[in-house]
């Protein structure tokens, strides 16, 4: 499943960067923890539309940890970049490993559910694959900075 990926906008708004994280669970629930904080102070959003924004991430981070490196036996890593340019968030979760096609094998009544899920909770999700790895790209559309007042009410 290869669909094209929108380039990410240039350094005018704020980020949420980790790179080369070794790909595995514990790392992909720790940068969804810190993404999550980040996320909390720089957004105006409901407690609803943050639980989607952060589920999407994690079923990326997830996918990732679980399925890239899997062909290969060898340990890989993820990138993960979140970026806020006026009112569009995008996050992109990028590895160096094997898309992996689902046949009747692999899909089963418990699996499969990750894709449809972060394409219900975005506004729009690419998924592009190559030899050189897969890029998922999340995006959410009116994403506001916080006031200044909220920021200071979640953080302390």
């Amino acid at each position: 499943m290869t669909t094209p990926s929108y380039p990410c906008s240039p350094a005018d708004g704020d980020r949420f960067i980790r790179n080369n994280v070794v790909a595995d669970a514990h790392n992909a629930a720790r940068i969804r923890d810190e993404f999550a904080t980040w996320l909390r102070t720089r957004g105006d959003l409901d407690k609803v539309r943050f639980s989607d924004v952060v589920l999407a991430v994690n079923e990326a981070l997830a996918n990732t940890a679980e399925f890239a490196y899997l062909q290969s036996g060898i340990s890989g890593t993820i990138d993960v970049e979140a970026v806020r340019v006026g009112g569009t968030l995008t996050i992109t979760v990028t590895d160096q490993g094997s898309w992996r096609e689902p046949t009747p094998a692999t899909c089963s009544r418990s699996r499969g559910r990750g894709i449809p899920l972060m394409r219900a909770l975005s506004d729009d999700l690419t998924i592009d694959t190559s030899a050189l790895g897969t890029t998922v790209c999340l995006r959410f559309e009116n994403f506001h900075a916080a006031r200044q007042n909220d920021v200071d009410s979640r953080v302390g």
